[in-house]
């Protein structure tokens, strides 16, 4: 039987999506002393992992080399991606906003902003559906700088704490939308594998729903 490829979104949320996959059966003996592989098995349910960067766990989703991915909404909010998304993990939990320093005036008027962002997709589609026409700047790093540097009138970032905003003195100004780690499913391998998969997102549905408040 061919297994099943898992592509885990590396760091914070590999420690979260080993203890569900332990809790749902599956052997992560292996993903838990790494060392220096790259494929991680566990023979007996026939289910691989592979450990990869958020944007790379959509790109081996998408193109059928891995056939499931656990990775966060805000990646794919900004990716854009095609698959299947068919479980909201309720973990890693955190948001998207904009916020600015607090003396930022006329946040509606008619002037054209300057908003510096990580993620460019998710701020142009959040202020065109206000109607609002802004200047996109893309940052790479500490995204906090920009208005406190002159560069931006504000930002939009993920925010989890909102620690880091405080600290620089910058506020909450608009709130986008809540996000957290999602599993999603190549649209072939749905078909092809339709049910062992579907076992499996039953199983880590139901861990979700009694685990995860």
């Amino acid at each position: 039987m061919k297994n099943i490829r898992i592509a885990l979104t590396k760091g914070r949320l590999e420690k979260f999506s080993i203890n569900m996959f332990e809790n749902i059966g599956i052997d992560c003996t292996e993903l838990k002393d790494k060392g220096r592989k790259l494929i991680f098995k566990d023979d007996k349910n026939n289910i691989e992992f592979v450990l990869v960067k958020s944007t790379d766990v959509l790109t081996y989703v998408e193109y059928g080399a891995a056939d499931i991915g656990i990775v966060g909404k805000d990646t794919l909010l900004e990716q854009e991606k095609n698959f299947y998304e068919v479980v909201d993990l309720k973990f890693g939990r955190c948001s998207f906003n904009v916020a600015a320093l607090p003396d930022y005036k006329n946040y509606t008027s008619l002037k054209r902003k300057r908003i510096a962002t990580k993620y460019p997709n998710v701020a142009r589609n959040f202020f065109r559906s206000k109607g609002e026409d802004v200047e996109l700047i893309k940052i790479e790093g500490s995204v906090e700088l920009a208005p406190i540097l002159g560069l931006s009138d504000a930002i939009v970032d993920i925010v989890e704490t909102g620690t880091t905003l405080k600290e620089n003195g910058l506020i909450i100004i608009e709130k986008i939308c809540d996000i957290s780690a999602r599993m999603i499913v190549n649209r072939a391998s749905m078909k092809i594998n339709k049910n062992k998969i579907g076992t499996l997102i039953e199983k880590v549905q139901k861990y979700v729903d009694e685990n995860v408040k």
